[in-house]
């Protein structure tokens, strides 16, 4: 059973109600004003509905409202992926509502929030309200209907139409652009070509001023070498470090078999000498080649001057012209991949065609499924006395493919044997409209993932066999999916497998209340008797109530609810 438990606590004029659900068709009736809505109302913020401070009961910090469900097998990923534990089978959504308006909502005990509850409600009801025609004027409801009808997914269509639309934005804009694109490039050529003469390589400045200061001070650093070398070396072998490194190594050997301490000595002077020898060595060798070098002076000159040149023209250190040449072959890279209207045009062709494609494959299953739907809607306006009256599926050619298609779709309705359809708005009667509003509902009703449908009032404006056969109906869809409806006919009441009345108390000086209570037996025969004939309920009218439920009655084995 879909929906199993609904309690309020301080809803409106409901102080308090805990109210089990059966299976089957449920009839929700009442006097008027008594608050038959109520119900609806409450089961709506339960599953998302916008939540204010009005459905607080007057003078109460906030109100609750509970709805127990059966899980539906396919919410169960939804319930995972979300973070949901669902593990006995049954989904509780809970929501409050302060005298603020601050709204919050739990799912199975943790807490959500009122997008996820809206998620939900696609998998838990359907409702209906007494003006759900309305919806059958708006195009992209209509729309809707048909698709799910035709079970055609639209979404790869919409994707590719949304594809096909940024690429003929991608191409206006390149050629829109066209002029100013190609004053970009050019500048960009003109200044690529200023850096390529000079061709910076990264780390090239550094090493230009480090290779330029030692050219610059060569004769100075000549000097150091020598200066360090004689110091080393000593003047014709004599006063330098290595020849009184030598003296200090010929005293400790000459006395090294006495003392053994001078041995590890020797070891130090020794390695000490290898690595000044190495020292002098390559000071030698230094000197050999260090020449100051005037034109290769000149000639870093020269490039450092081009460095520092450019980099004044275009404001940036000298250091970063290699980046700045980088990045304007990126922008003319992308400026030359934007400016290739061929490659632009080609793609938009492409996606067009693959829009077109999907469109095609939609408007099939629309072409099929529209003249089905229209048929088995004309046969549920025949059940509900409107006797020769027919329903239209009209679907029109679109100059362009558009998001949703390659046509438009409308419903038009000829209410009477003989009348020409018209627009659904254009239908003139409002019992009318209630009755079409009904047999798409009972149509389509199947469509949808929701195990609980709900009617508000969709029987205003019918009455006499009409009504019967709306109970019928309801009835019937009672025995594939649990339906619950507010009704104000008799002939609908007495066709619910349970029937709910909704009542109103006003205590002296307290505020007013209301109840729901099941009714079965007398009890609901009275009921049905207070809808046929008003509050003074009469034997006649008791007795025609009790016919009306004779037929309604469980067939033989099945066990009646209340």
């Amino acid at each position: 059973m879909p929906l199993r438990h609904l309690s309020l606590r301080d809803f409106v004029i409901v102080p308090a109600l805990e109210l089990a659900l059966a299976p089957g068709f449920t009839a929700l009736t009442g006097e008027t004003g008594a608050g038959k809505s109520i119900l609806i109302d409450a089961l709506q913020l339960a599953l998302g509905g916008r939540g204010e401070a009005i459905w607080v009961r007057e003078g109460q910090p906030r109100c609750e409202i509970g709805a127990e469900f059966d899980t539906p097998a396919t919410a169960l990923p939804w319930l995972r992926d979300n973070g949901f534990d669902s593990e006995d089978g049954s989904l509780l959504l809970r929501r409050t509502i302060d005298a603020a308006g601050k709204s919050r909502a739990w799912i199975n005990g943790s807490p959500a929030t009122v997008g996820q509850l809206r998620e939900l409600a696609d998998w838990l009801v359907d409702i209906h309200g007494q003006h759900a025609w309305q919806s059958l004027t708006r195009p992209a409801a209509v729309r809707a209907l048909l698709d799910g009808y035709a079970s055609a997914d639209t979404t790869a269509l919409s994707d590719a139409w949304t594809s096909w639309q940024q690429a003929e934005a991608a191409l206006a804009q390149a050629r829109a652009a066209q002029d100013g694109l190609a004053q970009e490039r050019e500048r960009l050529l003109w200044q690529i070509g200023e850096l390529d003469k000079l061709a910076p390589q990264d780390s090239e400045w550094d090493e230009l001023n480090q290779r330029h200061a030692r050219l610059s001070h060569a004769q100075a650093l000549i000097e150091a070498a020598q200066a360090a070398a004689a110091a080393l070396e000593g003047d014709d072998g004599d006063g330098g470090t290595l020849p009184a490194l030598a003296q200090a190594q010929h005293a400790l050997e000459a006395q090294r078999g006495i003392e053994p301490e001078f041995a590890a000595l020797l070891d130090v002077l020794e390695t000490s000498a290898a690595q000044l020898h190495d020292a002098a060595h390559t000071l030698h060798a230094y000197l050999r080649r260090a020449d100051p070098d005037p034109d290769q002076l000149a000639a870093l000159d020269e490039r450092m001057g081009l460095w520092v040149g450019l980099a004044r023209r275009y404001r940036r250190p000298p250091e970063d012209l290699p980046a700045l040449l980088a990045g304007w072959r990126q922008d003319l890279a992308r400026l030359e991949s934007s400016a290739d209207l061929a490659q632009l045009e080609r793609t938009a062709r492409e996606n067009r065609e693959a829009c077109l494609r999907a469109a095609r494959a939609v408007s099939a299953r629309r072409a099929k499924a529209a003249p089905e739907l229209a048929t088995a809607v004309t046969a549920a306006m025949q059940e509900l006395g409107m006797q020769g009256g027919r329903f239209e599926v009209v679907l029109a050619p679109l100059a362009e493919p558009a998001a949703h298609g390659l046509e438009s779709v409308s419903f038009l309705v000829a209410a009477h044997a003989g009348s020409t359809p018209r627009a659904i708005d254009k239908v003139a009667s409002g019992g009318e409209l209630s009755r079409l509003a009904l047999a798409i509902a009972v149509t389509t009703s199947q469509l949808g993932a929701a195990g609980t449908l709900v009617f508000d009032e969709v029987d205003a404006g019918v009455g006499g066999a009409v009504a019967a056969t709306v109970g019928r109906l309801l009835q019937r869809l009672g025995q594939d999916r649990q339906v619950l409806c507010v009704t104000h006919l008799p002939q609908v009441a007495a066709s619910a497998d349970q029937h709910l009345v909704v009542s109103k108390q006003a205590e002296h000086g307290s505020a007013t209340t209301s109840t729901v209570s099941p009714v079965a037996g007398e009890a609901r025969a009275r009921e049905v008797a207070r809808m046929l004939g008003g509050e003074r309920i009469s034997d006649t009218t008791l007795a025609h109530a009790r016919e009306l439920l004779q037929p309604a009655a469980p067939p033989r084995g099945k066990k009646a609810k209340a």
